[in-house]
């Protein structure tokens, strides 16, 4: 089991460096199944930390640091009360809360993609604050950012780094959280760090087909690591 979770992680890597979401969703069922529900989370949320990381390296001059703090100010707390909401919850209301969560960010992206949605700086902030409470709670809202900051205008590289450097410190307060109530033991902070280079090692390969993928392709992509998220954690809830 371990081989397919660092298999999947290289592979989640490279689409996550790709498209800019997507590590999350891939890995977040086999963690489940490999470690249970309340143990995969934090390990996930160290190796986001990881993933983010990696991205904001290599497209660090593209940030746009205007809309990364407008995100992410209110985001952080946000993330923070989200990750107590979900610590608290029992495993198996969180199991039926994150896999429906994937399966309305389905409609949820082709709305946004559909409204064409323009924002401005107090509508970014507002989003930070809701997204990052759900960041908390559901775990993986990347299918949402990435057409949040597309909406305030970003595009290419400066997308792709300003929402890796907002995911970044999201995760981050959230992991900071899990420390704080105790849920971050020294197995699951190894367990975190290995998890995560295999998102960097599949980040770095993906740097060569980042922008060239097909935009069908793309939208197939994520609907289909949804889909399989979302049927993964409610086989879970009713198993």
């Amino acid at each position: 089991m371990y081989l397919v979770i660092v298999i999947i992680g290289v592979l989640a890597g490279v689409i996550s460096g790709v498209v800019g979401t997507g590590a999350s969703i891939m890995l977040l069922p086999v963690l489940a199944y490999t470690f249970g529900t309340k143990l995969a989370i934090p390990i996930m949320a160290l190796a986001s930390i990881m993933g983010n990381i990696s991205r904001v390296v290599l497209w660090r001059r593209d940030i746009n640091l205007r809309a990364f703090l407008l995100y992410a100010v209110p985001g952080i707390p946000a993330a923070a009360l989200g990750a107590n909401t979900l610590w608290v919850m029992p495993v198996s209301l969180s199991d039926i809360c994150i896999g429906l969560f994937f399966f309305l960010l389905i409609p949820l992206r082709y709305w946004a993609q559909s409204r064409a949605l323009k924002l401005n700086d107090v509508q970014l902030s507002l989003a930070g604050g809701v997204v990052g409470y759900l960041t908390g709670v559901v775990f993986s809202t990347g299918p949402i950012t990435i057409p949040i900051f597309a909406g305030y205008g970003l595009i290419r590289g400066g997308l792709l780094s300003t929402e890796a450097a907002a995911s970044f410190t999201i995760y981050l307060a959230k992991a900071f959280t899990f420390g704080a109530i105790g849920a971050l033991p020294w197995p699951v902070f190894i367990s975190g760090l290995l998890v995560g280079s295999t998102l960097v090692a599949g980040t770095y390969i993906g740097k060569q087909f980042v922008l060239k993928m097909n935009e069908n392709t793309f939208n197939r992509l994520i609907d289909a690591m949804m889909l399989f998220a979302g049927s993964s954690m409610l086989y879970d809830f009713f198993k």
